[in-house]
């Protein structure tokens, strides 16, 4: 199956990371970068829908059929913002997408890049990890063809990408420590977008994917055992 895809998040380092990977990708025939502001990149296989809110996509839904997965990349941090704001982000706005989506293609994929931490049963003393277990659950109830939750830890950085947080290069030389000391919590960005496509194609034993799931899927593999 060709994969023709819906991006969101592509200005930000996830998501940056998770296009390169798909553009090289030969499964991947198309990708609609779905984003508030340019991207700034040009390829065969990308177009680029400007949207000034992803909650509210009624203006182009016309545009937005005929793709057979979503990767859905965008988000925020809760450091500096109301709690209010990161659920309206984070949660509001994601499901809005997803409901849209799925109106529109039900024959579709959803891949939400959740986090490490992240709570399903939506009790933890962290607001962000209710949230997004909250996000997260609601998610996996909507009718998609099949939809999966990535947990991705600490990435290394796909070489080419612009959007880097600001303290990444500062903590980069960690990578291959942590890889080999802690590899539970550590992946590359090429390994999430891999296992992006690999989850849209031939799918996946279980709908959330921590780290060991998600570099598993890059290389074709079965779940890991605990």
């Amino acid at each position: 199956m060709k994969i023709r895809a819906i991006i969101t998040g592509a200005t930000g380092m996830v998501g940056e990371g998770v296009l390169l990977e798909c553009l090289q990708n030969p499964n991947v025939e198309h990708v609609l970068v779905l984003t508030r502001k340019p991207t700034n990149r040009t390829h065969a296989k990308m177009t680029e829908l400007l949207v000034p809110d992803l909650a509210n996509l009624s203006a182009v839904e016309s545009q937005l059929t005929g793709y057979n997965a979503c990767f859905f990349c965008a988000g925020i941090s809760s450091v500096g913002i109301s709690k209010e704001e990161y659920e309206r982000i984070t949660h509001d706005m994601t499901l809005a997408v997803g409901e849209t989506l799925v109106r529109l293609n039900p024959d579709l994929t959803f891949i939400y890049v959740s986090g490490v931490g992240t709570d399903s049963a939506e009790k933890s003393s962290q607001h962000w990890a209710r949230v997004k277990g909250r996000t997260e659950n609601e998610l996996l109830a909507l009718p998609f063809r099949a939809a999966y939750m990535f947990r991705p830890g600490f990435m290394k950085t796909t070489e080419g990408q612009r959007n880097i947080l600001k303290w990444y290069p500062a903590i980069a030389w960690l990578y291959p420590v942590a890889r080999r000391l802690a590899p539970q919590y550590v992946s590359t960005m090429r390994e999430v977008g891999r296992a992006m496509i690999n989850a849209a194609d031939f799918g996946y034993s279980k709908p959330v994917l921590e780290v060991r799931d998600i570099v598993a899927l890059a290389y074709g593999k079965a779940a890991p055992r605990d």
